[in-house]
């Protein structure tokens, strides 16, 4: 992406001293773009440890995440692992194996928290993966509204093999890939290409890892040209079709649709949009 103005922000994690920062945290990196439209890189940076997730990162992720939802300026989110080998490469696996029976309701919950602080996030979020998605980074990854991999990535949830099921976040699995596909994953541990997670839904686009940011940003174009206020709206409502009867989920949309004209933007993109046909048809008839 070709920024107007770009600020960086390494927030520091908990428990943590200086030195340290510069290994394990998450980088925030904040773009502006004409008209006000705003947008916010995080980088997960574990990258000694292929991006795993311990507590400590994974309460930074959840504050850092929960201070930009309330940032009424935002338009778009891309998160993404440090590095080239991996996206996130899960939960870290020694501090799973140091759990019991007290503290591994605890840990597990900071890991649905951290995946649902990005998907309850009001603006659109791009997941670019770069390597390992697996275990709590395939489902970090689906707690995104679109993904974007590059081909040499691979995904899959391992859990199975260390003793332990997948779950919290795996629950949204069935909804993009099917229930027999979904057990494929969980009950093997197998991982898949990211040709073939494209072929199941899983990703959206996939590229040659050079060409990563020109896909992300073919895809950021359209939403930031959009109406904030109604991407925002949109999100939600679609939040809300995931838990929702049909019924009450038409319902829920007629509500979102008044509610889009609290404010003027309907009237000023629509009244743009519809000079705009008026001028082109006025061109087509004068030729």
């Amino acid at each position: 992406m070709a920024p107007d103005q770009l600020k960086n922000d390494r927030i520091a994690p908990i428990g943590t001293c200086p030195a340290e920062n510069s290994l394990v945290g998450v980088l925030v990196r904040h773009e502006e773009r004409a008209e006000g439209r705003y947008l916010a890189h995080l980088t997960i940076d574990n990258a000694g440890k292929l991006n795993s997730l311990n507590r400590t990162l994974m309460t930074e992720i959840v504050e850092t995440v929960g201070g930009l939802a309330g940032d009424p300026r935002l338009r778009l989110a891309v998160v993404s692992g440090a590095g080239e080998r991996a996206f996130v490469g899960g939960a870290d696996i020694a501090e799973i194996a140091a759990l019991d029976h007290e503290s591994a309701r605890s840990f597990i919950t900071l890991v649905h928290q951290c995946c649902d602080a990005f998907r309850h996030l009001p603006i659109p979020v791009i997941a670019r993966i770069d390597g390992y998605a697996l275990g709590a980074g395939l489902e970090l990854a689906c707690a995104c509204d679109l993904r974007v991999a590059s081909e040499r990535s691979v995904f899959g949830m391992p859990e199975v093999k260390i003793g332990i099921p997948s779950v919290v976040e795996a629950a949204l699995l069935p909804g993009l890939i099917g229930q027999g596909r979904t057990r494929r994953l969980l009950l093997t541990g197998e991982t898949i290409s990211a040709g073939e997670a494209l072929a199941w839904g899983l990703v959206d686009v996939v590229v040659a890892a050079r060409e990563l940011d020109e896909a992300i940003e073919r895809l950021a174009r359209p939403i930031l040209a959009a109406g904030p206020r109604a991407i925002r709206l949109q999100k939600s409502l679609i939040l809300g079709w995931e838990e929702l009867p049909t019924a009450a989920a038409i319902e829920r949309g007629i509500d979102c649709f008044v509610s889009a004209f609290d404010t003027d933007e309907p009237m000023r993109m629509a009244g743009a949009m519809l000079a705009k046909l008026r001028t082109r048809r006025r061109s087509t008839e004068s030729r």
